[in-house]
């Protein structure tokens, strides 16, 4: 496609998700488009998937941690919208024949007690408004080949985002280290991968306040009650038909997920 808008890219990239299709970067043949404009493009397909029936719970952070950022030869995080339809239940099988490339990855994730707004938002100020920490996964599955773009292709495609699933139980803000707080990562029982909270972003609240202020500069904010998802920990792991992939955390708890069917 050579005469691009911001509706035809965000159909374009609904079509390769739900038709399982690898598609080439937007920006091969947009060549212009800038972030801003993907940001329209992923409130276009936002817009499109409530429209279907899906309901906004959250924000994720993608490209928090120096191990993502170096893998995806990008330097800036970014935000993304979390859906309902998003969400798979702790412990259980993920829609693998649904998916295309699929990787995993370890998540610190939030649940807010407050609304939080920037601009101006701190580490402090950050967790005075969260309400439970939790152990999660996140499941990204690029919709272009071989997970390769520019910054203003992968913020129109809501950051790889797939699903995600997070521990039941959380725990108090108080009642961690969170910059301390270590995750192995481990497939069919061995070890992978590891990282402690300083990996988002130098801490995870500050992955917080970072999403708080970027969404005020697009007129948004984070509602209480929100999930957000404060970036990979570690790099992403390839996701396959068979194995079992398990974060271990220090303090979290473990959270457990292998392939199945929708």
């Amino acid at each position: 496609m050579t005469n691009w808008t911001i509706e035809s890219a965000a159909k374009f990239l609904l079509d390769a998700e739900n038709e399982r299709t690898n598609v080439a970067p937007i920006t091969d043949t947009w060549e212009d488009l800038d972030v801003a404009q993907g940001y329209l493009i992923q409130d276009e397909l936002i817009r499109r998937r409530v429209q279907a029936g899906e309901h906004v719970t959250g924000v994720k952070l993608g490209l928090t941690s120096k191990a993502k950022q170096e893998r995806m030869g990008i330097d800036s995080p970014l935000t993304a919208v979390l859906t309902d339809a998003m969400r798979i239940a702790a412990d259980s099988s993920a829609p693998y024949d649904k998916l295309i490339h699929p990787r995993v990855e370890p998540e610190i994730v939030f649940i807010m007690e407050k609304d939080l707004r920037g601009p101006d938002v701190d580490i402090e100020g950050a967790l005075a408004a969260v309400a439970t920490v939790h152990a999660g996964f996140e499941i990204i599955d690029s919709r272009f080949a071989d997970f390769r773009f520019l910054l203003p292709d992968v913020v129109a495609d809501n950051a790889s985002s797939s699903y995600f699933l997070f521990s039941e139980e959380g725990v108090k803000p108080a009642d961690i280290d969170l910059v301390s707080e270590l995750v192995i990562v481990k497939v069919d029982g061995q070890e992978v991968d590891r990282a402690t909270g300083s990996a988002v972003q130098g801490h995870p609240a500050a992955a917080l306040a970072l999403a708080a202020n970027s969404l005020h500069a697009q007129g948004k904010f984070i509602p209480a009650g929100s999930i957000v998802l404060t970036g990979g920990l570690t790099d992403a792991v390839a996701m396959d038909d068979a194995s079992r992939y398990t974060a271990e955390f220090t303090t979290l708890g473990s959270i457990e997920i292998a392939p199945g069917r929708a």
